[in-house]
């Protein structure tokens, strides 16, 4: 198994339609990273939720997930955001702009939701010069990725997603697919492929591999790139 990894982690953006798409998608990894940086600043956007049950339950999970968190939580309705194209562009650009992200994660761009599908669609129209990571949401619809990124997961990480995501959601119990059973075997699933326990995985769209120092010049910041 080929294994890679970050120098450093000082800030990261969290892209998601839903509130849950992140703790679902993304939860043990969260945890892990705000384990291994303390001092990392986790920086979220969430379309939907603001001003519902939903939103408390988002806050309170992603507390546990990653500590201090600066969350900023849209109304927009379930299930509309093409209609909301603009103003989720515009959210996102003031978002993405109101930081300076190592490390990008969204959903990724061949999920079923249509809400998910927008957000990644997006994330590197903003995000024009990051590793962006798409994550995968379990749900119903058969759209499960062929990720190539795994990140191992230790089992008490693994325990804790599990908790959060069962005790922070009350509004989600309800749902058939939303069982402690299948996200377990999802993780565990991933942990399969990468010789491990458990793990979550990504997708990834583009990134570029340095073997050796690149001259100054050949650094190309987002200002310069081509729009």
């Amino acid at each position: 198994m080929i294994h890679l990894a970050l120098e450093d982690v000082r800030e990261v953006a969290l892209l998601a339609a839903h509130c849950d798409d992140l703790a679902i998608g993304m939860g043990g990894t969260l945890l892990t990273l705000k384990r291994s940086y303390p001092d990392v600043r986790v920086r979220a956007l969430v379309l939907g939720g603001a001003g519902t049950p939903r939103e408390a339950e988002e806050r309170e999970a992603l507390a546990a997930l990653a500590g201090e968190v600066d969350l900023t939580i849209l109304d927009l309705p379930d299930g509309r955001a093409p209609a909301h194209w603009d103003r989720i562009k515009d959210a996102m650009g003031e978002f993405a702009r109101g930081g300076d992200a190592d490390l990008v994660f969204a959903p990724q761009r061949h999920d079923a939701h249509q809400d998910h599908r927008l957000v990644a669609e997006l994330a590197p129209t903003e995000f024009r010069d990051h590793l962006i990571l798409g994550y995968e949401i379990l749900k119903w619809e058969t759209d499960t990725p062929q990720p190539v990124l795994m990140h191992p997961l230790t089992p008490d990480v693994a325990a804790e997603k599990l908790r959060v995501l069962m005790s922070s959601y009350p509004s989600q119990q309800s749902k058939d697919w939303y069982d402690e059973s299948a996200f377990a075997a999802l993780m565990r699933l991933r942990g399969v492929q990468c010789h491990q326990q458990h793990a979550e995985a990504f997708v990834v769209e583009k990134a570029v591999l340095t073997l050796a120092p690149l001259a100054p010049e050949h650094h190309r910041t987002p200002a310069q790139e081509t729009r």
